[in-house]
């Protein structure tokens, strides 16, 4: 085995525990224990990852607390006059009118579907879930007043992006061990074709590890650094991120 490849394995185990749940956008999801409100937490503290992560974290917990920390059952049959909780809410550039129209958007998808699982479901010979965060994107935008707006808070892959928030929901809910973190409540979906969340802490990481050669973080590289951690653990790839995602943080100077 390379020693790359060691060093990745010996790092995922360390940084793979509870520790880690405080202090990062995982800890709002975490403070529940119904599937329905550990997806509808898990969904927006995905969708609001990006900058700091105690403004993350900071935005998420407000959100929580304007759906009366039920939200799964506010997403679900909050009125309208109930949903006037959500004015005023601002992080970065979502405002309210964004959050009212997902918060539809999901409502929506969930009582057509029956769960927001199936609509992650890959199709024969895809080797990944980038067709899955394609079709899920599409099927919300049906649901939402200004599809051109909230387009924007939904990545696609088959446009080249890295779709880094959807994927690291999707790592939320679908990858299962005993290390506490991820919750691994969807079971119909398989591990297996789970993707590193590249933002650019894990691209920096995987460049200085010669995982990654290409420049930019898109789909393309995502794919690239998806056969390397294959090779290391086919079944759980996405185990990977905490060893990454860590040296990232620390920029080793040995990487």
């Amino acid at each position: 085995m390379r020693p790359v490849y060691k060093l990745l394995i010996e790092r995922a185990e360390a940084c793979n525990n509870t520790a880690f749940i405080p202090n990062d956008p995982i800890d709002v999801p975490h403070r529940f224990s119904q599937q329905g409100d550990i997806e509808v937490a898990a969904f927006f503290a995905a969708l609001f990852a990006w900058g700091q992560r105690k403004t993350i974290l900071n935005k998420t917990r407000d959100l929580m607390m304007r759906m009366d920390n039920d939200p799964f059952a506010f997403v679900m049959s909050a009125s309208p006059l109930e949903l006037r909780a959500i004015e005023g809410f601002v992080h970065r550039t979502f405002n309210a009118q964004d959050v009212v129209d997902l918060i539809y958007a999901l409502r929506a998808t969930h009582n057509r579907h029956g769960s927001w699982e199936v609509l992650f479901q890959p199709h024969k010979n895809e080797h990944n879930f980038g067709p899955s965060i394609t079709r899920f994107r599409e099927e919300m935008l049906k649901h939402v007043s200004n599809p051109t707006r909230v387009s924007r808070f939904l990545s696609d892959p088959s446009r080249g992006s890295a779709a880094k928030r959807i994927v690291m929901f999707l790592r939320w809910m679908v990858r299962q061990d005993n290390a506490g973190v991820d919750f691994g409540i969807w079971k119909t979906l398989p591990m297996s074709k789970l993707s590193c969340p590249l933002d650019v802490h894990t691209a920096r990481s995987a460049r200085k590890l010669k995982l990654l050669t290409r420049k930019q973080n898109d789909w393309r590289a995502v794919e690239e650094l998806d056969e390397h951690l294959r090779l290391i653990d086919p079944n759980d790839p996405a185990r990977f991120d905490y060893a990454l995602f860590c040296m990232g943080l620390e920029d080793a100077a040995d990487l």
